[in-house]
């Protein structure tokens, strides 16, 4: 347990390091990416049926959705920001159904969309 501590905390430290460093777009890629292994991490608390550590897991995620969400300017990122809008909350969705159903193919859905999402943000990251 104390190891685990240490290693958790030297993540977290690496992860400050990237935060402080990233512009906007590599943040947006940043809380994506933490997402998508939160899914994971979520997939294997379903499959192991470890459903204190699924729920934590999905709030992990509903917050990190949420998060994404309020960072979006509908008003000057007009149909990509409303679009953007749609399919957090359609993740969102997914999540909540994933956790009352012990649904592991919600998680999927959750995956391909941010992934989508995620190569999106890259490819526009390159072109900024």
């Amino acid at each position: 347990m104390l190891m685990d501590s240490g290693y958790d905390s030297y993540q977290q430290v690496d992860l400050d390091a990237q935060a402080a460093s990233a512009n906007p777009h590599q943040l947006v890629v940043m809380l994506i990416d933490g997402l998508l292994d939160e899914v994971e991490r979520v997939r294997g608390h379903i499959e192991a049926g470890r459903l204190e550590q699924k729920g934590a897991g999905i709030s992990k995620c509903m917050n990190i959705l949420v998060g994404l969400d309020s960072a979006l300017d509908t008003e000057t990122g007009g149909e990509v920001a409303e679009n953007l809008h749609q399919l957090y909350e359609f993740c969102q969705l997914e999540l909540y159904q994933a956790s009352v159903q012990n649904d592991v193919d919600k998680l999927g859905n959750v995956e391909r969309v941010m992934s989508n999402i995620r190569e999106g943000w890259l490819n526009f990251g390159k072109q900024a």
